[in-house]
């Protein structure tokens, strides 16, 4: 049994207020309605790994007047299931969010059940705030990529080379060890999914060609990457700070969503990402000395005095554009999101790795042995 419903027809006042009183034990909720709901089969192309639930609700108790009334309540896809995305996202929110001060959505609910992979998380609307949600066809600026990287150093600083990772932090997985690992290294899991993405959709199988590349090869060298940056100074990621994971406020700040592949790992993972997707192309050629600059700038005012220098940072966004392009969007059915957004990252994220030359940078790399389970 379900440990919260999939499918917004099932949801009721008993289990909203189970799911709100794993953070607010005194609340109940007496009453809701249904705005909205994009789930796995109803033609929308705004679903990915999860399904959400647009609800207003009603709460009993005095000390609820704070906590967001209308709310995005996250769902399991009971079709995929992807365990450590679900867990993750959930301990973001329920374990680590209460003690961080950047921009990202208020969460007054989260479960997850480790038998079945059900969860359900409750966050507010940030539409009510105002917010803007960028993606690869708006014309959102340099400005709100900085902003973005002011976001992820913020972030990035709190956790460096944190001694927590050994006590009350051991729980989170990393690139290369624990579920997500296996998630994204397992030959028959999201390896076999990128596979099959290739062979089938000709705009994707004629990208990788235009690299002189296969997804074997670029499996390994995404493989090659995440092994040397285990090697270097953690911190916690966002994980997948593509530009559709961002949002922008009223004032100019921006926040990060969509916590799901959130781990222990290197802060070039996020500040590549996040370049790469969210510039054209040509900006992106044009500002990224610039904002790589930047973000090292932030790391400095928040404390942080053992980053690397802008040449090795550049090195290491090298590195991290096999990622970027290999387990980023290659991934992606061109349902989830839909033809224009799907193609235009593709672009953006070929060109960057043809233009930093990933594959020599990634050859002086240390081999790494073949996955085993």
């Amino acid at each position: 049994m379900n440990i919260f419903p999939t499918l917004a027809n099932d949801l009721s006042t008993d289990n909203l207020t189970t799911l709100v009183q794993t953070i607010h034990p005194s609340v109940a909720v007496t009453a809701f309605k249904i705005n909205k709901e994009f789930v796995f089969d109803n033609g929308e192309e705004a679903v990915s790994t999860a399904g959400r639930i647009e609800a207003e609700v009603s709460f009993s108790d005095n000390q609820s007047i704070d906590l967001p009334t209308q709310l995005i309540i996250k769902v399991c896809r009971p079709d995929i299931a992807p365990r450590p995305l679900y867990r993750n996202e959930v301990n973001f929110y329920t374990r680590l969010r209460q003690e961080l001060t950047i921009e990202a959505p208020v969460c007054i609910g989260g479960m997850f059940d480790e038998e079945t992979a059900n969860f359900g998380l409750a966050l507010e609307d940030m539409r009510l705030r105002g917010v803007s949600f960028p993606n690869v066809k708006s014309d959102h600026g340099v400005d709100h990529i900085k902003s973005v990287l002011k976001c992820l150093a913020k972030l990035h600083a709190f956790y460096w080379n944190s001694p927590r990772f050994k006590t009350d932090l051991h729980w989170l997985d990393s690139h290369t060890d624990g579920e997500l690992y296996t998630f994204f290294n397992h030959p028959d899991i999201v390896p076999a999914v990128i596979k099959a993405e290739v062979a089938n959709e000709q705009f994707k199988k004629e990208m990788i060609e235009s690299l002189g590349q296969t997804t074997k090869n670029l499996y390994q060298e995404m493989r090659k990457v995440q092994h040397h940056q285990s090697t270097l100074t953690p911190t916690i990621c966002h994980g997948d700070t593509h530009i559709g994971n961002t949002y922008a406020l009223p004032d100019g700040n921006a926040g990060l969503y969509d916590w799901q592949l959130m781990s222990r790992g290197y802060f070039m993972h996020d500040v590549s990402y996040i370049i790469i997707t969210g510039l054209s192309v040509a900006e992106r050629r044009q500002y990224q000395h610039e904002l790589i600059n930047f973000y090292l700038d932030q790391l400095q005012q928040h404390g942080v005095v053992d980053a690397p220098n802008v040449d090795q940072a550049f090195t290491e966004f090298r590195y991290a554009a096999v990622w970027c392009l290999y387990i980023g969007w290659l991934t992606t059915p061109i349902e989830n999101y839909g033809w224009d957004i799907t193609v235009c990252n593709h672009v953006r994220l070929t060109n960057a790795y043809r233009d930093l030359d990933s594959k020599a940078a990634v050859a002086l790399l240390p081999e790494v042995p073949p996955y085993t389970d």
